[in-house]
């Protein structure tokens, strides 16, 4: 009985490393972009409108958002795009979204990731 479990303990210590493995590898690890597809079908949606209803353009708009993707993660180009869209609005309340330094800074951010993207989709060729 007791050799039967010093013969079996290296085969679980070996499966328990194979899990170990598994559980930390890249299958669990953090993905390259992680934009929901609801949020990439609307921006892809919104590039194509303003970029044309062609292949070409789905596929530079398409290129646009993985190069942004892969600069900006989702939840920064969120904060970016709220505030954006809460600095077209008019009133006190908006005030400060105008003139905080924090906010300038996630509005520059996303800009840049979008320049990038541009320069590598639309200007750098697909």
């Amino acid at each position: 009985m007791i050799r039967t479990l010093v013969e079996r303990f290296p085969r679980a210590l070996a499966a328990g490393a194979c899990v170990a493995a598994l559980l930390t590898g890249p299958a669990l690890a953090e993905p390259e972009n992680d934009y929901p597809t609801e949020a990439r079908a609307d921006y892809i949606f919104g590039c194509m409108a303003a970029n044309g209803q062609s292949r070409e353009s789905l596929s530079r708009c398409s290129c646009s958002l993985d190069a942004l993707a892969s600069l900006l993660p989702y939840d920064k180009y969120v904060q970016a795009s709220t505030v954006l869209s809460i600095r077209q609005g008019i009133g006190q309340r908006t005030a400060q979204f105008k003139t905080t330094k924090v906010f300038d800074d996630q509005v520059a951010d996303l800009r840049r990731a979008q320049a990038e993207a541009e320069i590598r989709c639309y200007r750098g060729g697909t």
